[in-house]
Formats: structure tokens, sequence, C-alpha cells
């Protein structure tokens, strides 16, 4: 008697595929029997899950196979895992553009000197030329200049509002007439013109003081318009 025993089922086989050869007993018979369409409701309830289902099959496939669909299945699972943690972890909010800056931030005013008057001025008039100036950011409206004196008014040329766009200056003539000459000092100390600009950030009325030159200036300008005694206490 050889001591080989029964050849056991190739790879890739399964033991319900092998022919019956009468050998079935009557137990198994009885159970096969009790496997009819008759128990679903039964076997219902105890029916596996699509997740076990899936390892079921994926057992009953060959060697090749189940090592190819094994590697795509944890494919699947790293990209699901990757798409998980990267839709659940925190994201930092989007930084917003940095504002606009404000116009008295980036708008000069210079004095140049004294300019005549525009033809056809009244008596007490007098003008000086300033150079204006804007380096950055969006354009800038200037829509007012004035001055502190009670006693005196002020146009400018050309005429706000005007509009001055970055890296561009602007020359500006400050045409000024002696309305009072009481209200007017008789020596600038350090006078300053008021400036209202505006851009896309701001609107903000500036005080530019245009130096010693300018104040000089405007000193011997408001002494010529009131020279004579009486016309420092009348109007002009």
């Amino acid at each position: 008697m050889s001591g080989v025993g029964p050849v056991e089922p190739g790879e890739g086989t399964h033991a319900w595929d092998t022919h019956d050869d009468g050998r079935t007993t009557e137990a198994g018979r009885t159970a096969h029997a009790d496997r009819t369409p008759g128990h679903a409701d039964a076997l219902d309830a105890d029916a596996p899950t699509p997740a076990v289902r899936l390892l079921r099959g994926l057992a009953r496939l060959p060697t090749a196979h189940r090592r190819a669909t094994s590697a795509v299945l944890a494919a699947v699972v790293l990209l699901a895992g990757g798409g998980y943690l990267y839709a659940t972890r925190p994201h930092e909010p989007e930084q917003a553009a940095p504002a606009p800056p404000f116009p008295s931030q980036v708008v000069d005013v210079s004095y140049l000197g004294e300019v005549a008057p525009p033809p056809g001025a009244r008596p007490h008039t007098f003008a000086f030329e300033v150079l204006l100036g804007v380096d950055s950011g969006p354009p800038v409206t200037v829509t007012r200049f004035a001055q502190p004196y009670a006693g005196l008014s002020l146009t400018s040329t050309p005429r706000a509002p005007f509009r001055t766009k970055a890296g561009s200056v602007r020359k500006v003539v400050l045409t000024m007439h002696v309305t009072e000459c009481k209200k007017v000092p008789k020596n600038a100390g350090l006078p300053f013109v008021d400036v209202t600009l505006r851009n896309a950030h701001a609107i903000e009325v500036h005080s530019f003081i245009l130096g010693t030159r300018y104040a000089l200036d405007l000193s011997q300008a408001l002494q010529v318009a009131c020279s004579n005694e009486s016309g420092h206490h009348q109007n002009a």
C-alpha cells in the first residue's frame, strides 16, 4: 500500500467543482437539500455584508489575481485616505490684498516760487506755484485747496477737483486775494496750505507746510497788498 494520500484539489479549483462519485453521505444530501429557496428568509437574516462578500470573493481568486486585486484595493484605500485627510485638515484662509495707502502718505506738495497773477486779476491779488506729486498707489484726486487766514481767499489752476496718477507730478498755481487786511497777519510764521485728497482708500484733509521761502514770499505779498496804513483797517 502506497503512502501517498488522496490528491488535493489544485490551485484555482474548489471543492464544489468535483464530481459526486456516489460517496455523498445522507447527511450531506440533507444539508444540501435544506439550502432551498424556501429558506431564503432565514438566510437573509445572516446575509454577509458587502465588505465580507468582497473579502470572500478575493479569497476565491487565484493567487496571481488575488495579489493584483489586493494591490488595487490598497491603492484605492490609500487614495481615499489621502483625500479624506486633505478634506479634513485645516486650511489657512487666503490672505486679502493689502489696502491702498492713505493719500497723504503718497502725496507731496513743494513750493516753487512766486508767479504773476492771472490776466484780469483784481487788485490785492498775488500767486504762487507749487509742485504736487503722487509717489505710488492708485490715482489721487485733489478736491480742494485752502489756507488758514479768514481775510484771504484762494483758488487753484487747474481748478479742483483734478486727478494725478502715481509716478507723475503736476504744477499748480495758487492765486490768493486779500479780502480784508485786518484779518491777515503782517508776518506769516509757518503758513500752510490745506489740501483735501481722495483715493481708493480714504479721503483726507492734510496740511502741507511749504517752508521758509514760502513764508517770506507770503508775508511780503501781504504787506504789498495792504501797504498803506488805512488798508489794514478796511476791506481790500
